[in-house]
């Protein structure tokens, strides 16, 4: 099988560390629209080859598309040349309802919409890591419009590199990714201005241990990448912060009143949640 990613930072990187163990791998090409990324991921050995899109889309079976969701549905009328070949098409994007909309009936049944739930705040192909898809989650969305050849393409390489497969409506894994991935971000970046916008904020960021900087660390991210998730998601992350912003009212409240039984009633229905975890 003969892989093509199409871009070669942290995710289409790290893909490629994983599928350079898989025995039915016998080739792994890439592109990127950086000539920087292109040098490193060479460098580091991360594909064989870095070449044109459409030489890459002729000499490959399956393609990841690992760029920001504007870039894929941008690629993917590019892609329609690919019509009644067995060739997969998968990308790995944060949001998927944008995608599915965005691609061409002709080639439905090529395209495996994915999104591995996995990451860091790192970018770029120096992020690439080993062992990145071990043992997380990928969702495929809207499976049952993809080709059978496609769905078991797709299936045999997400259960080969260690991930769990999951399956759901894209609709419904915007709205899930919006709490679980989309909100902590947006905490994580009003987190860190709270703190910079303080007058005494080297003194305050001397104290910082564990917790903030665990809170903290997703400040980190790519803030052009991010911006086009928040306008991608927009109405599922408002509705997340909208929730969000009553479970802070209700902590902020029973504090005003001096009320620790509330407050703490809070904390203790929190807990619940590594309960599901365990």
């Amino acid at each position: 099988m003969r892989i093509g990613i199409v871009g070669l930072g942290l995710m289409g990187g790290s893909m490629a560390l994983a599928l350079k163990h898989i025995s039915f791998v016998t080739s792994i090409i890439g592109t990127d629209h950086n000539e920087e990324h292109q040098r490193i991921a060479l460098q580091r050995g991360l594909v064989q080859a870095i070449v044109p899109f459409e030489q890459l889309k002729a000499e490959c079976d399956v393609i990841f598309l690992s760029v920001p969701v504007d870039g894929v549905i941008a690629l993917l009328g590019e892609c329609t040349d690919l019509s009644g070949t067995d060739k997969t098409l998968i990308d790995l994007g944060s949001t998927k309802a944008l995608i599915v909309d965005a691609i061409p009936p002709s080639i439905r049944e090529n395209f495996i919409p994915a999104h591995p739930m996995t990451g860091t705040e790192q970018f770029g192909p120096n992020a690439a890591l080993e062992g990145l898809y071990a043992d997380k989650v990928v969702v495929l969305c809207d499976l049952e419009h993809s080709g059978h050849s496609q769905r078991d393409t797709a299936l045999r390489i997400f259960r080969s590199i260690g991930m769990q497969v999951h399956t759901m409506g894209a609709a419904q894994h915007d709205r899930h990714a919006a709490f679980i991935s989309h909100m902590p971000h947006v905490i994580s970046y009003a987190l860190a201005n709270t703190v910079l916008a303080q007058e005494e904020k080297e003194n305050i960021l001397t104290l910082a241990a564990g917790g903030f900087r665990s809170m903290s660390r997703l400040a980190k991210s790519s803030p052009a990448m991010w911006e086009d998730i928040f306008r991608q998601n927009r109405e599922n992350v408002l509705e997340a912060i909208e929730l969000f912003e009553t479970e802070l009212h209700t902590i902020k409240q029973a504090l005003q009143e001096k009320d620790y039984v509330a407050l703490r009633k809070e904390m203790k229905e929190a807990n619940k949640l590594y309960e599901i975890f365990s």
